[in-house]
């Protein structure tokens, strides 16, 4: 397989790791990792089998994990100097499995993205409102404002969670599998938005993915992940190939072309059928 030498110089690289080992505690995750997050080449998706270093990685550059060894700069400090509202209101951070306090209400969990927006005297704007409202409609909860996340499906649930961050209006956003219990329909439109905030409201998006057509079709950059590093990165007509989807995620498929965007589509085989990968049961040649 072909190693990238990284992002070219398209765009300059507002997030980036430079030699970062990656732990937790005396157990590595990763070592020697140095990744640029570009921006102006549509948003940087992290793919990877499970346990491959990826929700790692977007930990360290988010600030949460330290790495043991080399740096992560933000807008070239390094994001460890940096005041932990400095770095909020440059960046923002959807996790996994996020808990939100007992009974609170989905419009006050989404207030709180606009927490490095505030000071100690400073009161409640109609900007911070604006903001709020504009992050309900994008994730299509209006209607849900005032309930409380804990009578909420899986999939609403995570939908307030990506408002909360849209709310914060940070220039970068990470994401860690944001379409996670989501239906096919709220999957799409949130990766819609994200693609849109990239290209329109110059936005630097990075999202963690499973779904590698989805990956494919919205990615302007790829950083493919395993066993703790990164072994490839470009841009998806570039990175994903049958050797490379083979030897990183151990299935047998052929890369053909996206009848809606021209873009890669990867179709896997599995028991003598041709499945387009993120599909369930949906034969596509014989």
């Amino acid at each position: 397989m072909n190693i990238s030498d990284g992002p070219s110089a398209a765009g300059a690289a507002p997030l980036r790791a430079d030699d970062i080992t990656m732990a937790y505690d005396k157990r590595v995750i990763g070592e020697h990792l140095s990744v640029d997050i570009p921006d102006g080449v549509g948003f940087t998706v992290i793919l990877g089998p499970n346990a491959s270093g990826k929700s790692t990685l977007l930990r360290s550059l988010s600030r949460l994990l330290k790495p043991s060894a080399g740096t992560v700069y933000l807008d070239g400090k390094d994001i460890h100097a940096m005041r932990a509202k400095e770095v909020a209101a440059r960046l923002g951070l959807l996790p996994q499995s996020a808990i939100a306090p007992a009974g609170i209400s989905v419009f006050d969990l989404v207030r709180r993205g606009r927490y490095p927006h505030q000071s100690i005297l400073a009161r409640w704007s109609e900007e911070d409102e604006r903001s709020v409202r504009r992050a309900l409609n994008q994730t299509a909860m209006t209607e849900l404002a005032d309930r409380p996340i804990d009578e909420l499906s899986g999939g609403q649930r995570q939908r307030a969670w990506v408002a909360m961050a849209l709310a914060q209006e940070s220039p970068i956003l990470l994401l860690d599998e944001p379409t996670t219990f989501l239906d096919v329909s709220h999957q799409v439109s949130l990766m819609d938005l994200f693609a849109d905030l990239n290209r329109n409201s110059r936005r630097t998006i990075v999202a963690v993915l499973h779904d590698i057509n989805h990956a494919a079709r919205y990615a302007g950059h790829l950083i493919v992940m395993s066993g703790g590093s990164v072994v490839a990165e470009g841009s998806p007509e570039d990175v994903l190939t049958s050797g490379l989807l083979a030897e990183v995620f151990n299935v047998d498929a052929t890369i053909i072309e996206d009848p809606v965007n021209g873009g890669p589509l990867v179709v896997t085989r599995h028991r003598g059928r041709a499945v387009v990968t993120g599909t369930e049961n949906r034969k596509v040649t014989p």
